[in-house]
């Protein structure tokens, strides 16, 4: 809409818009939609089946849905409106950080309401269309609200961890790798000199994943060994 009322004003030119459901969400975005309209745009409910030439002319085929009638519209230029997708190199990059992602590729927050620019991983933020599609005032405020995220944590001058990190012990690990894959905090890695896993205790949330798929019980949570485990569980039956 914000292009057809650009080339209206400037040009004069006659405008049709094809469209199938129009939601003009935000502030003041209804009362633009009424003003495009008011300046003799023409929104015709349908989408456009095919475009051709004819006597020097572009030919675009629609069917009118609210009329129930087929339209042929007489045209100099087509502008095709395209969806907006995630990056090629979204998953790549979602790899290298361990940030998630939703079914449609983009980068996914921690929580739509309480944390929307934070992700699951310590330090990483999202702002802008990395998160899905955005118009640019939603843009600016989720950059401003990411810059201030990060303002806060470098003024801290020290990071907190999570109590309960996982270990590996190195005596025992057999270097298999599983804790590696099924870890979602991407929080290890493997020592190729050493064919050893280790924990970087800065990154883990202590979900204990890890703990869970270690075949040799090399990974281990801290507070929740085993024995103190099976200690909890006699201080409750008892």
């Amino acid at each position: 809409m914000k292009q057809a009322h650009l080339a209206k004003e400037k040009t004069g030119a006659e405008i049709y818009e094809l469209y199938i459901d129009i939601n003009a969400f935000g502030k003041g975005y209804q009362e633009f939609y009424k003003r495009v309209r008011e300046e003799r745009i023409y929104f015709i409910r349908g989408k456009g089946s095919e475009i051709y030439r004819k006597d020097g002319r572009l030919i675009v085929e629609a069917e009118d849905t609210l009329l129930g009638t087929p339209r042929e519209i007489a045209v100099d230029m087509v502008v095709l409106g395209t969806g907006l997708t995630a990056r090629e190199d979204t998953e790549r990059v979602a790899q290298v950080f361990g940030v998630s992602q939703s079914a449609d590729g983009f980068f996914m927050e921690a929580h739509p309401k309480l944390r929307p620019v934070s992700t699951h991983v310590e330090g990483i933020f999202v702002a802008g269309c990395c998160q899905g599609p955005k118009d640019i005032p939603d843009t600016v405020a989720q950059a401003e609200g990411a810059a201030a995220e990060v303002l806060a944590l470098a003024s801290l001058g020290e990071m907190e961890v999570e109590a309960t990190t996982a270990t590996i012990d190195p005596e025992i690990c057999s270097g298999c790798k599983l804790c590696i894959e099924v870890c979602p905090y991407s929080a290890i890695e493997y020592l190729e000199n050493k064919g050893i896993a280790v924990v970087n205790e800065a990154l883990c949330k202590g979900c204990g994943s890890c703990t869970a798929v270690c075949p040799s019980k090399a990974a281990r949570q801290k507070h929740f060994t085993q024995d103190q485990v099976l200690a909890e569980v006699e201080g409750l039956v008892a």
